[in-house]
């Protein structure tokens, strides 16, 4: 995991500006031309060019030109690794937490036998 690293510090320093991240959503629904990802952000053509070389480093979108066109991709193994990422967070917390709720637990069973009358 450890050589992953700079691919993920990549990744998550692309997903990090919202308008990078409006791109991938828009791209979460299929391809799409690179003026159609600018058009609703509020920058120029040139700026959004930008953001998506980012995207494209990041290895989270591939393009494509045809003619005058160029067309962008979501590529899906980038995300896997994020994801992948993620999960193992998560289910660290997860575990975490049961191991607290089963302390938690015996803390109260231990103390429905304390003796006392309340």
């Amino acid at each position: 995991m450890l050589n992953q690293q700079p691919d993920l510090d990549r990744l998550f320093r692309a997903l990090a500006d919202p308008a990078r991240r409006a791109m991938m959503e828009r791209l979460s629904r299929g391809p799409a031309a690179v003026s159609e990802l600018a058009r609703p952000l509020p920058m120029s053509l040139p700026a959004a060019m930008q953001h998506l070389g980012v995207l494209e480093e990041a290895g989270l979108v591939r393009s494509q030109k045809t003619g005058r066109v160029r067309t962008c991709a979501i590529e899906p193994d980038a995300l896997r690794l994020a994801g992948g990422w993620i999960d193992a967070r998560r289910i660290e917390w997860e575990q975490r937490l049961d191991r607290l709720g089963d302390y938690l637990s015996t803390l109260g069973a231990e103390g429905d036998g304390d003796g006392r009358d309340d």
